[in-house]
């Protein structure tokens, strides 16, 4: 067998009896024939000891003016705690272990505090490890400069570290252990019927992680799909495979029998707020550009862009609109602005070019009085903007309409 990569989150490790659940899927996998590089990130969330937000409060309770590089220096802490501990257990089943900082396994990343970009990935010396019959523990999240210093790599960054450990070795396969069974049809804390899935292909999973599904970091997809290598999205208190990421279009759905599907999920993301801006006769090429190049300097995200002959149309998060709008009249603009919005995305790898998809949509949305604010689509996906509060009613209707729950 070849190389298999662990990557267990924080609820995963931040209990006993989680951290038993953990231990059986190293145990399964060594008797499989993997050599094991397990990715570990901070145990437990906020207010829990070890937990990264838990050290980030800390330093804003201690002075709050600790510099971005000795902050990452704090933050990796969190990693390194995991990984002892896990290490100790192994040890304790009598599975021999070891564990490397990111510097140590080889992440060199830009000097880019907080929000570092891995520059290159050197794992000679896990493979090393590997070599003797170790199980290799890394410390997600983290890397060091050339000149030496810690790194962490923003959100989502031990996802981003696993993904990038399996192809840099050549796994077989990249595992993301969390507390759901895989990616859901929808978020089940809305659609109580949303159903797990049992393949995606790398394009619609890192559609919805970008359209708000939260179980996995797009920037992880985006290097698992460059390099070709399967990622599983499971749950740690189950056996179940979970949810398998690959390439392959098309595929059949073993749960459901569908051979082929248009639709894989929906996703939401909340709290935007929308902004159109009529431009003034002449130079409206001229005023477009000062719209989006003020939103820049001002370090403003825009999403939602519709560029039309006479202004622009595009949204920010609500606790950017202030700032927006502000921007905008001081370039003499009159911005109109709709606070409280929500971004509902319909996700498939099969809608590309196939007839009424929209139809639907707008069906499923017309039929219990959702007003479409905007809309836009890409290859793979179909994007709405509604009001809030008809959010949960625009998932669920148009959840039904697909017949995801099936």
């Amino acid at each position: 067998m070849g190389i298999l990569v662990q990557k267990f989150g924080g609820t995963s490790l931040s209990t006993p009896q989680a951290r038993e659940h953990v231990i059986r899927h190293v145990k399964r996998e060594l008797a499989n024939g993997y050599s094991l590089v397990i990715v570990v990130s901070a145990m437990g969330r906020r207010g829990e000891p070890y937990a990264t937000d838990t050290l980030l409060d800390w330093a804003m309770q201690n002075g709050n003016a600790l510099p971005d590089r000795e902050k990452d220096l704090l933050l990796c802490c969190g990693e390194i705690i995991s990984a002892a501990t896990l290490c100790s257990l192994l040890e304790v089943e009598g599975i021999p272990s070891t564990v490397l900082t990111g510097a140590q396994a080889g992440f060199m990343t830009d000097n880019s505090y907080g929000n570092a970009r891995i520059l290159d990935v050197r794992p000679e010396r896990i493979v090393r490890e590997l070599r003797v019959h170790k199980v290799v523990i890394v410390t997600g999240f983290q890397g060091q400069t050339e000149a030496g210093d810690f790194t962490t790599l923003g959100r989502g960054g031990s996802d981003t570290s696993a993904t990038a450990l399996g192809a840099a070795l050549r796994a077989d396969i990249v595992d993301i252990y969390t507390d759901v069974d895989g990616i859901l049809t929808a978020d089940p804390r809305i659609v109580e019927d949303a159903r797990p899935l049992t393949n995606m292909t790398y394009t619609e999973i890192c559609n919805m992680a970008y359209q708000g599904a939260k179980v996995i970091h797009p920037r992880a997809v985006e290097i698992a799909m460059q390099a070709q290598i399967p990622v599983r999205v499971r749950s740690t208190f189950s056996e179940g495979e979970g949810t398998l990421v690959t390439h392959q279009e098309g595929f059949s759905d073993m749960q459901s029998g569908i051979v082929d599907r248009y639709v894989t999920g929906i996703a939401y993301v909340s709290n935007i707020t929308q902004i159109a801006v009529d431009c003034p006769d002449g130079n409206i090429g001229g005023v477009q550009l000062q719209i989006f190049k003020s939103m820049a300097d001002n370090g403003i995200s825009v999403d939602f862009i519709n560029v039309t002959p006479t202004g622009a149309l595009f949204t920010v998060f609500d606790n950017n609109s202030e700032k927006a709008i502000a921007a905008l009249q001081d370039l003499g603009l009159r911005p109109k602005s709709l606070s409280g919005c929500a971004k509902v995305s319909v996700i498939g790898g099969g809608i590309n070019g196939v007839p009424g998809i929209m139809a639907r949509v707008v069906e499923a949305l017309s039929t219990k009085n959702i007003q479409i604010l905007q809309s836009a689509d890409s290859n793979t996906t179909i994007w709405v903007l509604v009001k809030k509060e008809d959010m949960v009613q625009s998932l669920r209707s148009l959840h039904t309409k697909f017949e995801l729950h099936r």
